[in-house]
């Protein structure tokens, strides 16, 4: 196993729990790498994703041609090194023009949703984690089968394993979309005997919705009921955007990748409708990350945001397991002085990666970083706003799978406008949040804090 995983080239904290658990107990720990240890998705999945990337992505930035230039030099200068980053890492440009609203209750999500496929004209793609047979996945998919019923063009890709009861069960939504016409795809299946995909946990955990090419959605929300089945014993607290203008076919774009990745068909590709000014409007980039390309994660996104802010840093994500990059950003700004909050649920849904998380939150207050604890619900929403810039909002969490696993999908949103509006609702949130008092933090049971510092020790695997 020490050859296996020097090959795999972890990150240094990551080799070293992996040595650990193997060490301890050889076969305990080969049987969880085998498991949980593999990030790859198979050589030829990989290679198959890597060009449709390219593809696609390639098509846009000629469809854009030079019109791309205008809206990127007509932001102020102190957008550029985050715009340069992230078209690094996407491949995709900064577009002005756009218009958001954001939309934090689920019921006003789902009823928008389900008017924009009841308007559709020509095309509905929708891409979520999870589509869940209650009655908000009952909704969405009435809405599917009024819209096939028309003609429309609608295909519909769900996480395989986190919407597993949308294909089996006895309320499985499948038969009956397939059956009005609706093209389905499951988002990387599990076949770890074809070496398709040797682990359960890597998962599409992105949320989009393309109407027409003209609208879409991201954010946090999934097609699931607000308390999510019970599983938190509350409401969750979820935001999204409903997205107009040239933004939208960067967000096809991703759709058409997803989509080809798992059936193979190659879609159109969309492009920025003619004579859409670039330069007006609130200019926004979309940053799609996942395992595919390892160098090319949302880590590397959030860092950039943290290392540009002078004034203030605001957060709010479910689940907090940082890597020590991200710890030393985090307190880097706050020795700038700019003003750093965190907010996180007080009762969490994962109690190992909660504790995990917990253990470095006196190192945070040490250094100057607020962390708030939610107190109506599980705060789901995944958003960061730096000083009255820019903003990062999508489906991200703070943590190891989202930096390294995951496929996610976030949204660049520049400018003091865009930014004040996720402001806004993150200081509601922060409205009914509980501050942690560094010296009650300190004064914890040492049981609990030795517990928390072991489990910090797995959070490279977690």
């Amino acid at each position: 196993m020490v050859p296996v995983i020097l090959r795999r080239q972890f990150a240094p904290g990551a080799a070293v729990a992996w040595l650990g658990i193997i060490f301890l107990h050889p076969y305990i720990g080969f049987a969880l790498y085998l498991t949980v240890g593999e990030t790859r998705l198979g050589p030829r999945r990989v290679e198959r994703h890597r060009e449709l990337v390219e593809q696609f992505r390639s098509a846009m930035r000629q469809a854009i041609g030079g019109r791309d230039e205008t809206g990127a030099m007509a932001l102020p200068p102190a957008y550029q090194p985050m715009i340069r980053q992230a078209e690094k890492i996407s491949g995709l440009p900064v577009l002005g023009g756009n218009e958001v609203e954001f939309m934090t209750d689920s019921a006003l999500m789902v009823d928008r949703l389900v008017s924009d496929i009841d308007a559709a004209t020509s095309q509905v793609h929708l891409l979520y984690y999870m589509f869940v047979p209650d009655a908000t996945g009952e909704r969405v998919v009435k809405a599917l089968e009024r819209a096939a019923g028309r003609g429309i063009e609608c295909r519909v890709i769900v996480d395989a394993v986190a919407s597993r009861t949308f294909f089996r069960g006895p309320c499985a939504l499948s038969g009956r979309l397939q059956s009005a016409g609706v093209k389905l795809a499951a988002a990387l299946p599990v076949a770890p005997l074809k070496r398709e995909l040797p682990r359960m946990d890597l998962r599409n955990h992105r949320k989009l919705a393309v109407i027409d090419g003209r609208i879409g959605y991201a954010g946090s929300h999934n097609l699931v009921n607000p308390d999510y089945g019970g599983r938190h014993g509350g409401p969750w607290f979820d935001a999204t955007g409903r997205f107009t203008g040239p933004i939208v076919s960067e967000m096809g774009i991703v759709f058409a990748e997803d989509w080809g990745f798992e059936t193979r068909e190659i879609l159109d590709v969309p492009t920025v409708g003619d004579g859409v000014p670039l330069n007006q409007g609130t200019a926004m980039q979309i940053v799609p990350t996942g395992p595919t390309s390892p160098g090319e994660s949302f880590r590397r996104v959030f860092l950039a945001a943290i290392q540009t802010a002078r004034t203030r840093v605001m957060m709010t994500t479910p689940y907090f397991v940082p890597d020590e990059p991200t710890l030393v950003s985090l307190m880097m700004a706050a020795d700038r002085g700019a003003d750093v909050t965190l907010l996180l649920p007080l009762v969490p849904d994962h109690l190992f990666t909660a504790a995990a998380g917990r253990a470095h939150f006196s190192r945070l207050m040490e250094a100057g970083v607020k962390i708030l604890l939610y107190r109506p619900g599980l705060l789901h929403t995944k958003s960061t706003t730096v000083d009255d810039t820019f903003a990062l909002f999508g489906s991200a969490n703070l943590d190891v799978r989202s930096f390294n696993l995951n496929f996610e999908l976030t949204v660049l949103l520049y400018g003091a406008d865009a930014t004040r509006s996720i402001r806004r609702i993150q200081e509601g949130y922060a409205a009914d949040s509980i501050p942690i008092d560094p010296l009650a933090w300190a004064r914890r049971p040492a049981l609990k804090r030795y517990t928390e510092s072991a489990l910090a020790l797995l959070s490279p695997l977690l």
